[in-house]
This record gives structure tokens, sequence and C-alpha cells, in this order.
């Protein structure tokens, strides 16, 4: 009874394809959506990220206040973060001006700090074990910090780098897969792996959404940032009606 009770509190989705597949669209959607704030509406970088912070950070306190698994409430939360990710980074990058490897490098640390008080703190940082409002507390900062990342070292790897947005998504993809199988033939701990493929999303997700709604000049399709959110959302709202969603089983 003990374990089936904490087992109802842990409010993360399960890690499966379906979760992935929403995951790499919520992180597209980041991009447009927070380009479309703060390029198309021209609110800027720190008004937009004013913005999405404040939703996230709403979103969070739902989350952690939920008595049980949500899953329109946890991609929601998602969402805000990755769009509050995509407007920080470039506020940080181009507003702050310290380039995008600057930007890498700061956010690289920031998470790599995240992820190491909380494992010091409690231990583990798994999905199976965020079954305590101080576990999401961590696991929301940790995404967050994440999603910045990712925007960052997206922007890096296709411009900086010169390898363009399809080259760039070609190579996060091509990582991704390195990730999935070292998943089944490697002994490298699930929750890294986990980690990795989490940060690995967001740059590809980044890279995916430019090339949608950057000028053909430059690379992209040039579509309307408005019109691609619009239909990355609906995309989503589809999936997560559609596929199983199930909260992670908690583990020892």
């Amino acid at each position: 009874m003990v374990s089936e009770n904490k087992d109802m509190l842990i409010k993360v989705p399960a890690v499966t394809l379906g979760f992935w597949v929403i995951k790499i669209l919520a992180t597209t959607l980041g991009e447009t959506g927070g380009d479309a704030v703060s390029m198309s509406m021209e609110l800027g970088y720190l008004v937009g990220t004013a913005i999405f912070m404040t939703l996230f950070v709403a979103a969070v306190f739902c989350q952690i206040k939920a008595k049980s698994f949500n899953a329109s409430l946890y991609w929601l939360t998602i969402i805000a973060s990755t769009t509050v990710g995509t407007t920080l980074a470039d506020f940080a990058t181009r507003s702050l001006g310290i380039g995008y490897l600057g930007g890498t490098a700061l956010l690289t640390l920031l998470l790599a700090a995240a992820l190491f008080i909380w494992y010091k703190d409690l231990g583990r940082v798994d999905a199976g074990s965020i079954s305590t409002p101080k576990a999401e507390f961590y696991y929301w900062v940790t995404i967050m910090f994440s999603q910045t990342l990712g925007t960052a070292l997206g922007d890096w790897t296709a411009d900086t780098a010169g390898l363009g947005y399809l080259g760039a998504a070609a190579i996060f993809s091509t990582l991704l897969l390195v990730v999935v199988a070292l998943y089944y033939v490697s002994s490298v701990s699930k929750a890294v792996l986990f980690w990795c493929a989490f940060v690995l999303t967001r740059p590809l997700g980044a890279v995916v959404g430019d090339f949608l709604d950057k000028p053909i000049a430059q690379g992209g399709l040039e579509l309307s940032q408005y019109s691609a959110t619009v239909a990355l959302a609906t995309a989503i709202l589809v999936l997560v009606v559609v596929l199983p969603q199930r909260a992670a089983t908690q583990s020892h």
C-alpha cells in the first residue's frame, strides 16, 4: 500500500517512444513560439523571457501542487520551459553579447551544477525517483537549464559552426541514435542516458524550428512563426490525447 501511494505521487510520464515524439515537437514549438513573441511581435528577448518565465513558474507551481499525474499539465509545463529556454538563450547570447559558444559553455555548467546538487541532495536523478516536491523542483530547474542550453547549442551548431539547419538536425539525430544504441547495448546509467537524450532533443527541435520559419536566403522555409506554432501545438494536443499517457513507475 505504501508503494502504491508513492507511485501516485510521481507526476512525470513514463519514458516511451511517444514521450520522445511529443518532446521533440514541444521543443520545436518552443523555438517557433518563442521567436513569434520576441521577433514577430517585436517584444524583444527580455520581455519575451519575462512572459514565458511567468508562465513556466505558474505551470511548475500547478504541477507540484497537483495530486496525481496529469498529462496535459505536464506537457504544458514542458512547452513553457521550451519557450522560456528559447527567449532566455537568445537574450544571453545576443542581447548580453556572450555569443553562442559562450552561452553554450555557461549553460552546460549550470545544467551540470543542477544535476550535481540534485544528486548530492537526494541521491538519484531518474524519473522513477521524482515523488516529492523537492525532487520535482530539482527536475524542473534541470529541465529549464537543459532547454536553454539546447537553444544555444542548436544555434551554435547551425550558425557559428556553419552546418546549417538540416546539417545540424542530422548531427543531433545521429547523436540521439547513439544514445538509443547505448541504452540497449551498454551498461551506462539509464538516468545519464535519459538526460543526454533530453538535452539533445532540444537543439534538434531548435534547428528544426529555425528551418521552418527562417528566411529562404538563410536556408529556412520562411513559414509564418504563428502558423508553425499553431500547427505544432495542434499536433502535440492530438498526440497527448491519442497516445497512452501514464506516470513513471516508482523505482527502488
